[in-house]
């Protein structure tokens, strides 16, 4: 049994941090002070091919199957572009894992020409529209409706909390919506929910004024509005009443996506801790000669490497093509673990900084700011622990 990566992903790895040492790391404080989505970055990652990385040859992606590695080599590029910028590593993990990966999925031939050569290629970005205000947690509870009348979709509804949703690259939007009712084996009614391809620009189609958010600064994010919205019959994406299965499907590897950008999280910590401990000094020697503050510094990296092993191992069975119940558990148990060991990191990481770490002009104030959300997204630490105890086979509500 090996914990190590093949020569052939550190080598990715390597390429992928002098990238974000040389693109981004300069960057990102004044990205992140001005709100401002970085286009050309964008740009420059697609030159790289991380946009890619999971994605067939055909729709000019790199092709890369389980067996060589192409859900972990996403997740080591989120991980090492979240290290340095938080902003940057949640556009790469959406583009592709919320973008991407439903149209991949579930979409049809027609649509995958469509719309994966220019999101492959970095060239256009996608949305992924589950949340709503009234549907976060329980995203079945989604209002928006669409009617279907004659060879249209007519949407109305809204949704937030989007990311890449309204920049001047979104091409798309994958939206959830009430198609009508179904009713089960039970003679329960309930709402059939499905998912519709929504092209930016569409009539009634409003990306609304940017959110001016605790963290990720430098990323796009929107609540989306649909007024009597007309897409043609054919952007249902994968089967009519499916949409909700499909996107929970989604999530699983968001999970494990977001798992790997708290671990870039954790590391960028880290390293600018030690390297702080080694240079600040009071009372005449290093802090880090200090009790106080290495055990600290020593806990953080317990945290770091038992985040990065269980995110490497959820991305290994994702890559091994474990599906179900073991691929769910895992990534919730990754999930779980990293996102709030990340937030503890950075507290301890603001906490060694003492007062320089509350100022801006140090990368900690920023790394605090961007955790908590990591708590949140793509399903929240208790929506984890729901999974995980009923993965046990408890009846947990």
């Amino acid at each position: 049994m090996s914990f190590e990566l093949s020569p052939e992903l550190e080598q990715f790895r390597r390429t992928v941090r002098d990238f974000a040492e040389k693109e981004v790391a300069p960057h990102a404080a004044q990205w992140d002070r001005d709100h401002y989505f970085p286009v050309e970055v964008v740009a420059k990652m697609g030159e790289l091919g991380l946009f890619g990385l999971t994605a067939p040859e055909e729709f000019g992606g790199a092709g890369l199957t389980g067996e060589d590695g192409g859900f972990t080599s996403l997740c080591l590029a989120i991980e090492e572009l979240g290290r340095v910028d938080q902003s940057i590593g949640i556009t790469l993990e959406a583009a592709v894992g919320l973008g991407i990966n439903p149209i991949l999925t579930f979409g049809t031939d027609e649509q995958k020409q469509q719309w994966l050569p220019d999101l492959v290629a970095g060239r256009t970005l996608a949305g992924f529209g589950l949340t709503e205000p009234g549907a976060g947690s329980d995203a079945g509870a989604t209002k928006t409706r669409a009617e279907l009348r004659g060879d249209e979709w007519v949407i109305n509804g809204s949704k937030q909390f989007i990311t890449n949703s309204g920049s001047s690259l979104t091409s798309v939007v994958a939206v959830t919506a009430r198609t009508g009712t179904v009713t089960d084996a039970k003679g329960t009614e309930r709402a059939e929910i499905s998912a519709l391809l929504v092209p930016a620009g569409t009539p009634g189609f409003t990306a609304e004024k940017a959110y001016d958010k605790l963290g990720w600064h430098a990323s796009d994010t929107h609540p989306l509005s649909f007024e009597d919205v007309h897409v043609p019959a054919a952007n249902l994406l994968g089967d009519r009443g499916r949409g909700y299965a499909q996107f929970l499907a989604t999530l699983d590897d968001g999970r494990v996506a977001i798992a790997a950008l708290a671990v870039g999280l954790l590391q960028g910590c880290l390293d600018e801790c030690v390297r702080y401990a080694g240079e600040r000094t009071t009372f005449g020697v290093p802090i880090g000669r200090k009790q106080g503050v290495a055990f600290q510094i020593a806990d953080l990296q317990v945290m770091l490497e038992a985040s990065r092993l269980l995110t490497y191992k959820a991305a290994a069975m994702k890559d091994a093509g474990v599906e179900g119940p073991a691929f769910k558990h895992a990534a919730s148990i990754a999930k779980l673990y990293a996102t709030e060991s990340a937030v503890t990191g950075t507290r301890i990481a603001t906490q060694v900084f003492g007062g320089y770490g509350f100022m801006e002009e140090y990368p900690v104030a920023r790394f605090y700011r961007d955790a908590k959300i990591l708590e949140i997204g793509e399903g929240t630490s208790e929506v984890q622990r729901m999974l995980i105890a009923r993965g046990l086979g408890l009846p947990v509500e």
